[in-house]
């Protein structure tokens, strides 16, 4: 089973009993559909959520956008939800307060089970992990590597500051941030998030900042409760044009620093080494698999 990377810059939840949200999401914008059957479905509206993952995912599946399905906690909410999820619409499952590798790895089996049952290539369901309590925290570096189905990880700010005792601020959150950046990187899989709550959505300003120096301190991308965050996440977890150039550019005056036989070249007044040539080419191919992403969206987008 080969491990392919998604492009997750945006993540929309969408609740799976509010038809109103579903047909709302449908004229957006994400990298991903997170069809939510956590928090925000009640628990005696779980079942109802349940039985309709299939029909929103139908709805949200070939737009160009992967589906995902945030799935519950404890296992007997979470066996059904799984059993409810795998289909050929859902591209990955959300597994919310991930304890440790072993939660991972169960999921893993079953997925792989119900695929088989359903015709579906082995590894079809990817997995994204959140880290949302001290246990997952202590547990992150197994937690990062548990499965080959596991793209992704992040902290959800929300329960993991509750379980700590603290608040969903950026100076609690950084150091458990930074971690899974470098336990995410360390494992091959994308951070998702950024040093705040996912509620901060009405002032777009400071939302476009905490997701600006998220991106800068090494995150892939993050979720999104309203449809008004989906544009800044996408851009700000985006190279610019500007960016691009000044990429290929230096690319190309330390290839040519090579063929002449030398390791490091001065460019724009900096000494440019095989690490910031090594950067520079990793900005080019994000960027051309964002402009791959997008181009599926409009030709999708045309032919719905």
């Amino acid at each position: 089973m080969s491990r392919h990377l998604p492009i997750w810059r945006s993540m929309l939840f969408v609740p799976a009993t509010s038809a109103r949200h579903v047909e709302s999401a449908r004229r957006r914008n994400p990298d991903a559909f997170q069809i939510d059957l956590e928090d925000s479905v009640p628990l005696e509206r779980k079942a109802e959520a349940r039985a309709a993952v299939p029909t929103v995912a139908r709805q949200l599946a070939g737009r160009g956008a992967d589906v995902v399905v945030r799935i519950n906690r404890p296992f007997r909410l979470a066996l059904p939800d799984v059993e409810a999820a795998i289909g050929s619409d859902v591209d990955a499952l959300n597994l919310p307060k991930v304890p440790d590798a072993a939660y991972v790895r169960a999921i893993a089996e079953i997925a792989g089970e119900l695929e088989r049952e359903r015709g579906l290539a082995q590894g079809h369901t990817r997995l994204l992990a959140m880290i949302e309590t001290a246990e997952g925290l202590a547990n992150m570096a197994e937690i990062a590597r548990a499965s080959e189905r596991l793209v992704a990880i992040t902290i959800g700010a929300e329960d993991l500051s509750l379980d700590l005792g603290m608040e969903p601020e950026a100076d609690g959150l950084y150091m458990p941030n930074m971690d899974l950046v470098a336990k995410a990187r360390a494992a091959g899989i994308l951070p998702i998030g950024y040093l705040g709550s996912v509620a901060q959505f009405a002032d777009r300003a400071a939302f476009r900042a905490v997701v600006r120096r998220s991106r800068a301190l090494g995150f892939e991308g993050g979720f999104c409760i309203h449809p008004n965050q989906i544009d800044i996440l996408n851009e700000e977890f985006s190279p610019t044009a500007d960016q691009l150039a000044l990429a290929l550019k230096l690319v190309d005056a330390y290839d040519e620093a090579l063929r002449q036989g030398r390791g490091a070249v001065t460019f724009n007044n900096k000494m440019i080494d095989q690490p910031v040539a090594d950067r520079a080419r990793a900005l080019i191919a994000k960027g051309e698999m964002i402009s791959l992403k997008e181009r599926l969206k409009v030709i999708a987008g045309a032919s719905g």
